[in-house]
């Protein structure tokens, strides 16, 4: 072998090595720059993310801050219209104090006078008062006369009084007996026949009442026709007296008379006489009553 094949041997291997030494260098840093860009490339992404993300977040910003406005806005004119009403409100209320106030002072005048009234009927009322006290004197004067008056009459009257509460009381008997009888025969399915009296009644309350002079009117409020007894709208007020004999009328026909028990001031009740057996000569709300026919 030559010496030149020698060196060129040589020559290759060195090459050889040197070119190895350069492929694994560039082998080494080609891994490095495709790791560098693969971690460049993810930073990108992630920093892309965080820009869409942060666009995003952005925009949400900016939509919220609008909405707000809105809000904030919408707010505004609300308050600004209470601001308004509340100024009305105010206005109104100014005026209504100066109305009440002009009223405090009309009523102040008012009172003022009315005090006078007062003053002037508290006068009127006083002499009002003796009056009275003096036409009261007068009255108590009048009823002392009336009451010595009617005193021998009562004294004439007293018998008769007692055989009319002697005969209220056989009739209260005879109707508590009658009640009873139709009780008794109601539980065999009869009825009692009506009783006839051997003295009719309108005979002795006829006796017992003296003519009557005066002429006083009413109507008939109540009536019991059970009992015989009526009630009339005047009393003791309009010269209503015990005893008093009343003729009860229909229009222009007669229907029956009335003799006075008992005397109230604005009302009086007494025995019915006369009595008619048929249901239209019956007294009636509303018929009339007098003294004279």
């Amino acid at each position: 072998m030559s010496t030149l094949t020698k060196v060129l041997i040589v020559l290759l291997t060195i090459a050889s090595i040197f070119l190895c030494g350069i492929v694994v260098t560039y082998v080494a840093n080609a891994d490095n720059y495709k790791q560098k860009f693969e971690n460049l490339n993810r930073s990108y992404q992630a920093a892309k993310r965080n820009e869409d993300n942060a666009k995003t977040q952005l925009n949400n910003t900016i939509e919220e801050k609008d909405r707000t406005a809105e809000r904030l806005k919408e707010q505004i004119a609300s308050l600004e219209g209470q601001i308004t009403q509340l100024k009305s409100d105010l206005a109104t209320a100014e005026r209504e104090r100066d109305d009440a106030n002009r009223k405090v002072n009309n009523w102040a005048a008012i009172v003022m006078d009315f005090s006078k009234t007062i003053e002037n009927n508290e006068k009127l009322v006083k002499d009002a008062l003796t009056e009275r006290d003096m036409k009261e004197a007068e009255l108590i004067k009048q009823s002392k006369e009336l009451k010595d008056t009617t005193a021998a009459l009562m004294e004439n009257m007293a018998i008769v009084k007692q055989l009319q509460e002697e005969t209220k009381r056989l009739l209260e008997e005879k109707a508590e007996l009658q009640s009873k009888l139709d009780l008794y025969l109601q539980q065999y399915g009869k009825a009692a026949p009506e009783p006839t009296p051997v003295t009719p009644a309108q005979e002795v309350v006829g006796l017992r009442v003296p003519p009557v002079d005066i002429d006083l009117n009413g109507t008939v409020t109540d009536v019991d026709l059970k009992n015989q007894l009526a009630e009339i709208s005047i009393g003791e007020a309009d010269g209503v007296r015990e005893q008093m004999r009343f003729h009860i009328t229909r229009g222009d026909e007669f229907v029956c008379d009335m003799v006075v028990l008992d005397v109230w001031p604005e009302k009086s009740v007494g025995w019915l006489d006369l009595l008619g057996d048929q249901q239209q000569d019956q007294p009636q709300v509303n018929d009339r009553v007098s003294t004279n026919l």
